[in-house]
């Protein structure tokens, strides 16, 4: 057991988790069936509600989770045994409430109003379905002009025709807008500076719906007015919400780190550095693996050609230290494609995309890891 914000939780996971549903409360206390409303309330939940165990037909074998009154503990011993299941009381002081919670097989014991914050999570994930988080990657330039824009575009392109859930963050203010690169800057929809005062939860299904949806993938990119900083707490809200609706989520990062950009790389899954195999863009590379290293533990090469005298991708991935991933192709007749409206990554049978599909492909067989 451990002791979190007024709660005793036990270590296991619910059986509920991915299923979608109605939480379901049990309780006779006026007071406190107003309080679970309200966090029902807060956390976009429709909640059942009995004063006791319902009939047969009723939520408490299929609600993804149930929440039981102090005052109804007695009342429910009798029920089938299930998980998702959360005692709450208000008493700090009467120990008799674990034992309780022991005889209805809880798998929670929550007391109000320390673990407010705690259950309002709890009964937005069931509400959400809560499923496998997204594989999340960041793709950063190791000098200004590598190409990550261009590559962080292909890959969500790529993994969305490919049929998975896309999200596609711009997380360079200064970088122009990938709605731009994708042709799509007046395309309906939110953009950064709409989740500035962002904190807390963010709900995922909310955040995927308000955003604009360009070549099958949701795109949140920056507007163009003088909003250029996003508090570190919103990056953090938005981009863990968006890492629960499952998929993949590709992240274009800015060279430069400041405490909203080690925000994302703390939710990163793997970095792609991308470099030009020329000798100032490898000494560039290097201060940029250093820094980006710090907070993210898996960082490979991404290596885009021509070469320079001396260098191959496999040397470049030598010089600083890092696994290569792979060589970055030039595409002839790219940038005429998207000033054609075509994004990068639109040929499914260009050189690019087939470098996009076997990373994907790569990170299919490796269960979520490349």
């Amino acid at each position: 057991m451990e002791i979190v914000a007024g709660a005793i939780t036990y270590d296991r996971t619910s059986a509920a988790e991915g299923r979608q549903g109605r939480p379901l409360i049990v309780t006779e206390d006026v007071e406190l069936l107003d309080d679970l409303l309200r966090l029902c309330a807060a956390a976009g939940a429709r909640p059942e509600v009995h004063h006791g165990v319902p009939e047969r037909g009723g939520g408490w074998d299929t609600a993804p989770l149930v929440l039981v009154g102090d005052d109804a503990a007695r009342r429910v011993r009798g029920a089938g045994r299930r998980r998702g299941v959360v005692l709450v009381g208000r008493d700090q002081d009467d120990p008799g409430v674990w034992q309780r919670a022991v005889e209805i097989g809880a798998d929670h014991v929550l007391l109000l109003p320390d673990g407010e914050q705690w259950l309002v999570d709890r009964i937005a994930d069931v509400a959400e379905g809560v499923g496998p988080p997204a594989l999340t990657v960041g793709v950063i330039g190791g000098r200004g002009g590598a190409g990550s824009s261009t590559l962080a575009c292909a890959l969500a392109v790529t993994s969305a025709r490919e049929g998975r859930r896309t999200l596609l963050v711009d997380a360079d203010p200064l970088g122009g807008g990938l709605d731009v690169l994708l042709g799509g800057e007046t395309a309906e929809g939110l953009r950064w500076p709409a989740f500035a005062g962002s904190r807390g939860r963010v709900g995922g299904g909310a955040l995927e719906e308000s955003l604009p949806e360009l070549h099958a993938l949701r795109v949140l990119s920056w507007d163009r007015g003088d909003c250029v900083v996003i508090a570190p707490e919103a990056v953090r809200a938005v981009l863990a919400a968006a890492r629960r609706r499952g998929g993949t989520v590709v992240v274009d990062l800015p060279r430069r780190i400041d405490e909203g950009v080690a925000e994302v790389l703390a939710q990163l899954d793997l970095g792609l550095l991308v470099v030009p195999a020329e000798l100032r863009a490898v000494a560039a590379a290097g201060r940029v693996a250093s820094v980006v290293g710090m907070v993210l533990r898996d960082l490979r090469v991404a290596v885009r050609g021509p070469y320079a005298p001396g260098l191959d991708d496999k040397e470049v991935a030598r010089l600083l230290g890092l696994p290569l991933a792979g060589e970055v192709p030039m595409e002839a007749g790219l940038p005429v494609a998207q000033e054609r409206g075509a994004p990068p990554g639109a040929d499914a049978r260009g050189p690019l995309a087939r470098f996009c599909s076997a990373f994907w492909e790569r990170a299919a067989m490796a269960g979520g890891s490349v």
